[in-house]
């Protein structure tokens, strides 16, 4: 089974640290810079709690190196997907699988979803149909990523917290792909169940994100303050209640109410959201997967998203004012998007 890892930073790295020694798997990592000649140098290593192991690797930055896969993880932030959409594409052969690691609404979300509005398109995630075209729907294998993880140093990986990679086919079905992989990553460490709507389980993440993640990034507050001041919790509610009407309109459904999972985000104590990370660290904010989609979804679904709009229109102004918003090549499709 080949496996390659496109993007292996906090999350890819992970992962393929996890996949590096199960027997059968061989295993390539796309990545760059000094974290790249690390990994060439040094191998890849996982630091969790006071362990500290490290993994030899494959690991390049041309995917032509490497040629056909059985599975390509694509672990980037959405905007850093389509911009490598065309470099993807030596790495697939006539059956290869491509997984979506990315936080938010994945560019196939349509892709054989039942009713009136299959085959939809989303430009917010997928300007002019570029990952729809070149790897085509068919390939998608949605994957929701639970692990906080973080690059301590080129080459070394932090482990936080959690360890599941929820998986699932578009179409609902467990397949046989599905479950190959699954049984490979849960022989590295991993939890990764198949799920027969992996549409639901993206928007029980995404509930969260869509409203904590700009709330704080307009604010400056931790997850804790967003989600128990009075005001910012009113806001993130009225926004969670906007997304589940159109989840619920599209086929998703919700396993916990929308009291319990605010309750939840509080728990988790005096977190920075990775919006507001990026906001502080002078990265592209990932702003489109998260809320605008959720927009765009709406005006295709014909659901209304006030409190939706609202904190979309300020926190997209926010991130151009500091030249943080990731924008699309207007003439050569095969350029790498800038950051206005």
């Amino acid at each position: 089974m080949k496996i390659c890892i496109y993007g292996a930073g906090a999350i890819g790295g992970f992962m393929g640290h996890a996949l590096a020694t199960v027997p059968g798997v061989e295993l390539s990592l796309i990545a760059r810079g000094p974290h790249l000649k690390a990994m060439q140098e040094n191998g890849l290593t996982l630091v969790r709690g006071d362990e500290t192991v490290s993994v030899p690797v494959t690991a390049t930055s041309n995917p032509a190196d490497l040629g056909p896969q059985d599975y390509v993880v694509i672990a980037l932030k959405s905007h850093q997907a389509w911009q490598s959409a065309e470099s993807i594409k030596p790495l697939l052969g006539p059956n290869t699988a491509v997984v979506t690691c990315q936080n938010g609404v994945p560019w196939w979300y349509f892709h054989k979803l039942p009713g009136a509005f299959e085959g939809s398109k989303l430009d917010a995630v997928d300007r002019d149909d570029r990952q729809w075209t070149a790897f085509g729907p068919g390939r998608a294998i949605g994957c929701v990523v639970y692990p906080a993880t973080e690059i301590v140093e080129p080459g070394v990986i932090k482990h936080v917290y959690g360890d599941k990679f929820s998986i699932g086919e578009p179409d609902g079905t467990v397949s046989p792909r599905c479950q190959a992989l699954s049984r490979a990553m849960e022989q590295g460490g991993l939890r990764a169940p198949v799920l027969e709507d992996i549409r639901s389980e993206i928007w029980l993440k995404l509930w969260g994100n869509l409203c904590f993640n700009p709330i704080s990034a307009l604010t400056g507050a931790t997850l804790d303050v967003v989600a128990t001041e009075p005001g910012t919790r009113a806001l993130a509610k009225s926004m969670m209640l906007e997304a589940q009407t159109l989840a619920e309109k599209l086929g998703a459904s919700f396993r916990v109410d929308v009291e319990r999972r605010i309750n939840g985000a509080a728990g988790v104590g005096a977190h920075r959201t990775s919006m507001l990370q990026d906001l502080e660290a002078g990265k592209a904010m990932e702003i489109d997967a998260l809320v605008t989609a959720v927009q765009e979804m709406g005006r295709i679904a014909g659901v209304a998203t006030p409190a939706i709009d609202g904190v979309l229109a300020l926190v997209q102004q926010l991130a151009e004012g500091r030249g943080l918003y990731p924008t699309y090549p207007v003439e050569n499709g095969d350029n790498l998007a800038k950051t206005a």
